[in-house]
């Protein structure tokens, strides 16, 4: 059993104990804004249904979307308190926290969203069968400041590769330009991650569909080897259309974080709500029903990065004991 599918069924059965949502007057209305990314990407999409989601379970609590250009822009508007809350992939998340290349962050997490296994889609009638048939070929990585493109630094890295030496790498203004890219020739293939990724979505309904290109299992334990934050992963069969296999490879978990003030009774609150309302969301948008308290736990790279208001809730519901 995945180590994703093991956290599913963990966060399915807090979810099913549930808990209400808190009413609208226990706590004063409170609006919050919550950083997404460019159109057409993944991060809006689910910033668009967690935020509907959550103002109708608890009218008390408004969250306003807004496009940002991604993880890498999120990270310091939540530290300059420009945002309240704001959706960052795991790979610029790990950096932060850990440090890397700049002071570590003092955001905290409020939930995990979902797995984000990464790979290539192509044309089905690409003659490209390999990740090591693309290189040297043009490839479109991502919107610019997105965490797919550091997701997808770290896999290349991991064998041996330099996303912008070893291919044409092309970084684009918004996620959503990516499908029509592969589709006309522009690039040979589109980098992207999870499930119900957009971009993977219009490539796989397009006329001519679609194929995935995935680490095999001995290049997973190349990338894993020098970079062990990186999780297997697997997308499961039909989560695409026309994707009858499951297809294994490497990612991490996005979270949503919050700025380091975001007072506490608010982020219990929201823990709350969240989890009243976990099988909601998760009926609105596939991939969300990975968000769940349980797999926020397990996702978490230490408990102490979890925001305590979010901590004393999971605490209450035996998540954390």
């Amino acid at each position: 059993m995945t180590l994703a599918l093991v956290l599913f069924l963990g966060g399915t059965a807090l979810a099913q104990q549930g808990t209400a949502p808190m009413s609208r007057s226990e706590n004063p209305a409170t609006t919050l804004s919550l950083g997404t990314a460019t159109p057409g990407g993944g991060f809006p999409l689910y910033g668009e249904a967690f935020a509907e989601v959550m103002n109708a379970a608890d009218p008390g609590l408004q969250l306003r979307t807004q496009n940002t250009k991604g993880s890498t822009e999120n990270i310091p508007l939540l530290e300059e308190g420009r945002l309240d809350l704001a959706l960052v992939a795991g790979e610029p998340a790990y950096e932060a926290f850990k440090g890397i290349k700049r002071v570590p962050t003092r955001l905290k997490i409020l939930t995990a969203l979902y797995s984000n296994p990464g790979m290539f889609v192509v044309r089905a009638d690409s003659p490209y069968k390999t990740i090591r048939d693309l290189v040297g070929k043009p490839v479109a990585f991502g919107a610019k400041g997105s965490g797919l493109v550091f997701l997808s630094r770290y896999v290349l890295d991991g064998l041996g590769l330099d996303q912008d030496k070893d291919f044409q790498a092309v970084y684009l203004d918004r996620a959503g330009d990516g499908p029509a890219m592969v589709l006309d020739g522009r690039v040979a293939a589109l980098w992207g991650a999870g499930i119900g990724w957009p971009g993977f979505k219009t490539m796989s309904e397009s006329p001519g569909g679609a194929r995935f290109i995935a680490p095999d299992a001995a290049e997973i334990a190349q990338i894993r080897a020098k970079h062990s934050f990186l999780k297997p992963l697997l997308i499961g069969a039909n989560s695409y259309p026309n994707q009858p296999a499951p297809i294994a490879s490497v990612g991490s978990w996005s979270y949503i974080l919050t700025r380091e003030a975001l007072p506490d009774d608010v982020a219990y609150r929201l823990a709350k709500t969240l989890h009243g309302a976990e099988a909601s969301l998760g009926a609105k948008l596939a991939q969300a029903k990975e968000t769940t308290a349980s797999n926020t736990v397990a996702a978490a790279p230490e408990l102490t990065m979890i925001h305590p208001g979010v901590l004393k809730y999971f605490r209450e519901i035996g998540a954390v004991k």
